[in-house]
């Protein structure tokens, strides 16, 4: 597991809710592996009680199951609440993005220009987890435009039932389409082009579709079992 930096002021919950659910986005903690609060609470150096409080957390959003007297599991990857995520962020992002048309100044386009150039950097790497992390990023950047980044970090528990199969998809499908999409959507706040801003963010986040059949294939035992209606 990979234990992030506390931060100034996070509380030990607040701690232990983070990095926990930054391993489960990461799969460092895989879908269907048992968590302990004991192994848990030694490797982040606080006691039980926030380790506890945060896999609660993370239970009221469908990311863990708890069972008494059996333990606490990382949910498998259900495609009903992916796609319900993938949902909502489709129809709040292509807002945001049309929004950042109108606001986007030097200042913002640099700074998806300085992100796009280090995903370039990162594009070839085995480094998965990086190129998630400068998507986030990008993403982020259009709420920033548009300052409502409240909101964003507000989505951010919905977000990571998509975020797994986005991860998943980096390892899985190689010839990945996301670094010509950003550049796009750059080139359309740039351009102030609303609607190409619209297009693209709908390819983008509707390539889940195209990506599922692989991961499937790959890696069916981490998503749950659809029900079958007799």
């Amino acid at each position: 597991m990979e234990i992030l930096k506390r931060l100034t002021k996070e509380t030990a919950s607040e701690y232990a809710l983070r990095v926990i659910q930054h391993n489960i986005i990461s799969l460092e903690l895989l879908p269907g592996s048992l968590v302990s609060e004991n192994e848990l609470a030694k490797e982040l150096g606080i006691s039980r009680t926030p380790v506890r409080e945060a896999l609660i957390a993370l239970n009221k959003i469908k990311l863990v199951e708890i069972y008494p007297q059996r333990g606490s599991y990382i949910s498998l990857i259900n495609h009903e609440l992916v796609e319900e995520a993938r949902c909502i962020r489709l129809i709040l992002e292509t807002a945001i993005v049309e929004e950042a048309c109108d606001r986007a100044g030097e200042k913002e386009i640099m700074e998806l220009e300085e992100n796009l150039k280090l995903q370039e950097v990162y594009q070839d790497s085995a480094n998965e987890n990086k190129l998630l992390t400068l998507d986030n990023e990008f993403h982020e950047i259009f709420f920033k435009i548009c300052r409502k980044e409240f909101t964003y970090h507000l989505l951010n528990g919905m977000m990571t039932h998509f975020d797994r199969v986005r991860r998943l998809s980096l390892t899985v499908v190689k010839d990945s389409k996301i670094l010509s999409d950003h550049r796009a959507l750059a080139e359309a706040i740039k351009s102030h082009d609303k609607q190409a801003a619209r297009a693209v963010i709908t390819k983008h986040l509707s390539r889940y579709e195209l990506d599922e059949e692989a991961l499937r294939k790959n890696y069916g035992e981490y998503f749950k079992k659809e029900s079958t209606v007799i």
